[in-house]
């Protein structure tokens, strides 16, 4: 897992952190750039050995209209509006849920539409996976003007008339692009440089030349081209697949470039996080009236491989102890598996480690993640 993720205009620094409390493990996760608030940790009942979790009424599927203290842990599918920041989101959200501990998992630029997929409650362990997911979006590039941003938020700093450019130069150009390249991030980042955020320095009016590093574009589909502005200008309508860490501004700038007349993002519509889609996801409006909550476990089913438990490997996840490896054709070690009670319950997550293809003990299951009865994580 990658410890360090640009996204957009966010770094997230991700972290697993492990404390041993009443000789069970209590994992969680951290991330310095994901606006959340999941760092601490409610121990009075652990200091006074009484339990803090309550017997509850099983919860339906989906969690609608819910009121300020009945929301559980749980995804939110937003579809973030055009103009809102993802921290704008997370605080309507928070209002909304009537709880603090909500974040998201990776930044979308406020010109930017689409998937935004928000962790309630506990489900904020969750974004520290969900982050480094593949992504899907929907563009529209504009050659023959180049921006300080890379996007239609930025102020022109070139214009070069495109109407020589062809539909064959084009689509030739997109595939140079597409695969496993070198990109050389958004000038307008979050990332950091002699520890000060990238934008910050554009801003300041510094210039940044910023290191190219690996991503993968695995499609990179153009559906139609326009001429625009009396033929100077090309408009082109594409679909992008690809890694987490791409920057899809950057696309449009180096497709610009590899055309000889520059070019800038004018519209980006998120579609996809991993295997969340704009099918499920809902707009800030629907939401005021009608909160729509993914229950965790449904969430942790579509995000990793699942491992159904028997009842004793169940209690000894849950009390951090080692239990024998996963068996699921295609995963390799350290890869994340959702972990189930026979209830159905997700118990937390687990990776295999020690040696490979050897018996247990020598080759195990250790948590990462652990959720207690009911869904709350410990």
């Amino acid at each position: 897992m990658l410890s360090t993720i640009e996204f957009g205009w966010a770094q997230a620094d991700c972290v697993i952190s492990r404390i041993w409390l009443g000789g069970a493990l209590r994992t969680w996760g951290e991330s310095s750039g994901i606006s959340a608030s999941y760092r601490s940790l409610d121990l009075r009942g652990a200091a006074s050995g009484r339990s803090t979790v309550r017997n509850r009424r099983p919860r339906p599927h989906i969690l609608k209209g819910v009121n300020s203290g009945q929301v559980r842990s749980g995804l939110i599918i937003v579809d973030k509006p055009q103009g809102w920041t993802s921290h704008d989101v997370v605080g309507r959200l928070r209002k909304l849920a009537g709880t603090r501990k909500v974040g998201h998992a990776g930044t979308l630029d406020p010109m930017a539409t689409g998937v935004l997929v928000v962790g309630i409650n506990k489900a904020t362990r969750l974004l520290t996976y969900i982050v480094g997911t593949s992504k899907t979006y929907e563009a529209t590039i504009r050659l023959g003007q180049s921006t300080v941003t890379d996007d239609a938020e930025g102020e022109i700093t070139a214009e070069t008339i495109a109407a020589a450019v062809t539909d064959e130069d084009i689509m030739a150009a997109v595939a140079d692009l597409t695969g496993d390249i070198q990109q050389v991030p958004s000038s307008v980042s979050a990332i950091k440089v002699n520890g000060e955020r990238s934008y910050a320095k554009v801003r300041a009016g510094g210039e940044v030349n910023l290191p190219a590093r690996p991503v993968t574009v695995s499609r990179f589909e153009v559906h139609d081209i326009r001429r625009e502005s009396g033929g100077r200008l090309r408009d082109v309508d594409v679909t992008v697949d690809c890694s987490s860490g791409t920057y899809i501004r950057a696309l449009a700038r180096d497709l610009g470039a590899a055309l000889g007349v520059g070019g800038h993002l004018t519209a980006l519509r998120r579609t996809c996080v991993g295997p969340y889609s704009l099918d499920q996801a809902a707009t800030l409006e629907q939401l005021a009236s009608d909160l729509q909550v993914l229950d965790l476990d449904d969430a942790a089913r579509a995000l990793f491989p699942v491992r159904e438990l028997s009842a004793e490997e169940a209690l000894d996840l849950s009390h951090g102890r080692r239990i024998p490896p996963s068996e699921i054709a295609g995963i390799d070690a350290g890869t994340p598996v959702a972990a189930f009670a026979p209830s159905g319950t997700l118990v937390g997550l687990l990776e295999n480690r020690g040696q490979a293809g050897a018996a247990f003990p020598a080759a195990y299951a250790k948590a990462l993640l652990v959720f207690a009865p009911g869904n709350e994580a410990v």
